[in-house]
């Protein structure tokens, strides 16, 4: 039994309860009850935990069977997604592509076709990797999470939800039950770059940025990063710093102004020194990428 648990196998080795519950409140009650039960939902993390024992949850509670939480609609100046939308819904979605192409565009660059069909959107940001695909265009976006539990619900930006590797803010009991990303007014262009071992593979590098001009100033600028840091992060001094400049300048400086709110890291995956050259890099070929849909199409309001 020993020699299973420390190889990544088929096979599960360990037991435990499992809930699919048909509403949110059926859930919450579960939660709320069982001592050491998790969430699941497409399970494209969990299951690997599972299988090398990092986590022995006594439960699972699936929540993909929960419609309210399966749904993306637009609101008076929002875009809400539910948590269990997956991965290829958002891929798919009309609402996301027209409002939020650049959260689009990462999706589709999450892994192969297969994963995008398990993977949610909740469990992309639960799981609160730094490489998570979905986390630099919802932080360029200025998204807030909904975190709900039997006590009530909390709304808190997306940034706050990150506390680290694989840490978030969620308290015994919640439960992420929506995103809601506010829409960008302005016309923009836009651009998230991922740089991985192979096309499926997780980010050793991402960027994401949005951005809109005024004749050929930089008017907003966002810029959002994964895989550089302990959370996803958003560099927001370099932003200001941009916003204001003439648009060539600006791409000649902010190689090193995000240099500067970075924090890589040596891994399995790559170099610290790789990291931040590769996110000088991409951040530089992101914003002409941005630039050029600016010209041609831009984001309607």
């Amino acid at each position: 039994m020993l020699s299973i648990n420390l190889v990544n196998t088929y096979r599960i080795p360990q037991t435990f309860e499992y809930y699919r519950p048909e509403s949110l409140r059926e859930a919450l009650v579960l939660l709320s009850t069982i001592e050491g039960a998790k969430v699941v939902a497409g399970g494209t993390d969990l299951l690997v935990d599972l299988k090398f024992r990092r986590v022995t949850p006594r439960a699972l509670i699936d929540i993909t069977g929960i419609g309210e939480l399966r749904s993306i609609g637009v609101g008076d100046g929002y875009v809400e997604i539910g948590s269990a939308v997956t991965i290829q819904e958002l891929v798919e979605s009309e609402v996301v592509g027209r409002h939020l192409p650049l959260l689009a565009e990462a999706a589709e660059l999450l892994g192969s076709w297969q994963i995008r069909n398990l993977a949610t959107v909740g469990g992309n940001l639960c799981n609160a990797s730094p490489a998570a695909d979905t986390a630099p265009p919802l932080l360029a976006y200025d998204a807030e999470v909904e975190l709900v539990s039997l006590g009530g619900s909390r709304r808190i930006p997306l940034e706050r939800f990150f506390a680290g590797p694989k840490k978030t803010v969620l308290e015994r009991g919640e439960v992420l039950r929506s995103i809601r990303v506010p829409l960008y007014r302005r016309r923009a262009g836009w651009s998230f770059i991922k740089i991985a071992r192979t096309s499926f593979d997780l980010a050793k590098v991402s960027a994401a940025v949005l951005l809109s001009l005024e004749g050929d100033t930089v008017a907003d600028v966002r810029i959002a990063l994964g895989s550089v840091a302990p959370t996803p992060v958003r560099a927001r001094a370099a932003e200001e710093s941009l916003t204001g400049t003439g648009f060539e300048e600006a791409v000649a400086l902010a190689p090193e102004l995000v240099a500067r709110e970075i924090a890589p890291i040596d891994d399995v995956r790559s170099t610290a020194w790789y990291r931040l050259e590769v996110a000088k890099t991409i951040v530089k070929d992101a914003m002409r990428r941005a630039y050029e849909r600016f010209l041609r199409v831009g984001a309607a309001p």
